[in-house]
């Protein structure tokens, strides 16, 4: 966890949702109160984000105790107990709506990135994600991905560099393109990796005569073209499929032979898991 981004994630959160104060808890509760809750679970999956709501409990109160019952990764169902909250009431219920948000996204999209590993698993390819994320929450998305054991592709377009087809058709064409990039990564002494999307076996051929570049793009392809692509980079350079590939193809993208296989539906389209913050009294 980077600690210092997630902080200033949390306290800008609390922001929009606290404001100026809990007037519901404040007006109702009185101060000092002290109490209990536990995080209950009402889907099946995979548990993703207690890291986090360690986090943010610590940053509302620092005083709230957590006892983990269901580390991150976890196989759950319906009933189960993640942990318990115990402290200041007030400082609980400030706390629970952006420790449910966290959460239960969370461990929608471990859940998701599980069921494609779990059908990849005895193949050599990975399942990666996208840069499709929620605006303000790549970090968390991406981290849910690792919890449900995806990888991680760019976090943004300052880490790699990744030639698609837009930049080819700007650029001039697949050489220029290639050619483009190295020279401005010799100019600004950087060390990035080159990806680029290939959408023909004429684009390959190009990439592969230019040479260059640490990974090629496969996007749209279908399965007979996706296996000749791969026999022809013959292992030149790391491979990655995209475009058209679900829950119910990918183990077939993946009998292809390539080495990665990226998923925007891993972050963009998933579902939640249910989880509820339910309180009890300390006695």
């Amino acid at each position: 966890m980077d600690k210092g981004l997630i902080d200033q994630f949390i306290i800008n959160s609390l922001k929009e949702d606290v404001g100026d104060g809990d007037h519901t808890s404040l007006a109702t509760i009185d101060a000092g109160t002290q109490g209990k809750a536990k995080l209950l679970v009402k889907d099946e999956g995979i548990l993703a984000g207690v890291e986090l709501a360690a986090e943010i409990f610590h940053v509302v109160d620092p005083d709230l105790k957590l006892s983990v019952y269901l580390n991150d990764g976890a196989k759950i169902k319906p009933h189960d107990i993640a942990f318990e909250v115990e402290g200041d009431v007030q400082s609980i219920l400030k706390a629970e709506r952006l420790v449910l948000n966290c959460m239960q996204r969370m461990s929608g999209i471990a859940t998701k990135t599980h069921q494609i590993t779990d059908l990849l698993k005895d193949t050599h390819t990975e399942a990666l994600d996208t840069r499709k994320t929620t605006p303000g929450l790549r970090y968390i998305e991406k981290w849910a991905v690792r919890i449900g054991g995806g990888v991680n592709h760019r976090f943004g377009l300052y880490d790699m560099i990744l030639i698609k087809d837009n930049h080819v058709d700007y650029a001039g064409g697949i050489t220029q393109a290639i050619e483009n990039a190295r020279e401005y990564l010799k100019r600004h002494n950087k060390t990035l990796a080159i990806e680029i999307e290939v959408r023909n076996f004429d684009e390959l051929n190009q990439v592969l005569q230019t040479g260059g570049i640490n990974r090629i793009l496969l996007d749209n392809f279908n399965l007979h073209d996706l296996k000749d692509a791969v026999n022809i980079i013959g292992g030149r350079f790391i491979t990655e499929a995209s475009g058209g590939i679900t829950i119910d193809n990918v183990r077939d993208y993946a009998a292809c032979g390539v080495d990665y296989i990226s998923m925007g539906a891993l972050t963009h389209s998933v579902k939640s898991l249910d989880l509820s913050l339910k309180a009890e009294m300390s006695k």
